[in-house]
């Protein structure tokens, strides 16, 4: 199989993974488009790189996780963006409304957080385990069993606010 026929059948396994990472690291659709092909394209130029040492997923998640960062913290150098999407408010479908207000709840929680705490609550909401998130930012197991367990009382006490 060639190199881009592997590559392309790599992404396509794992889109939901930089989905998911783009979600939580933008504010509107645009923001996420552009960060989804700077991921793609952080991955394709490290994909010589990868020894296979780690699962996919985990390099995946560890390129990823970077590139968002990285991204953050260009556009913290170049000021404030009011999104549009904030602006405009878009009607969704009527289904369970408690449910989906309670998800924004918890995704306007999570955007509170700082950077390297959503990355730890997005590994986690995977599924990931403690010894995989330590894999795949670099901390140690303990560090991240301590992290997690303090974003999860922020998160609380974040979600709480808002329910008053």
């Amino acid at each position: 199989m060639a190199k881009e026929e592997a590559f392309v059948q790599i992404i396509k396994q794992h889109e939901g993974l930089i989905f998911k990472i783009t979600t939580i690291y933008t504010d509107n659709a645009d923001d996420q488009k552009d960060l989804y092909q700077d991921i793609v394209y952080q991955l394709w130029k490290s994909f010589d790189n990868f020894r296979e040492e780690a699962k996919i997923s985990t390099w995946m998640y560890r390129v990823a996780l970077n590139t968002a960062l990285t991204r953050i913290r260009k556009k913290k150098r170049h000021g404030n963006q009011v999104s549009i999407d904030k602006v405009i408010l878009q009607q969704t479908e009527q289904y369970d409304m408690g449910f989906e207000e309670r998800l924004k709840q918890v995704y306007a929680s999570i955007h509170q957080l700082n950077e390297l705490e959503k990355g730890l609550i997005l590994l986690l909401l995977e599924g990931k385990n403690y010894g995989e998130i330590s894999e795949i930012t670099g901390l140690t197991t303990t560090n991240v069993g301590t992290r997690i367990s303090r974003i999860k009382q922020k998160l609380k006490s974040l979600v709480t606010k808002t329910e008053r």
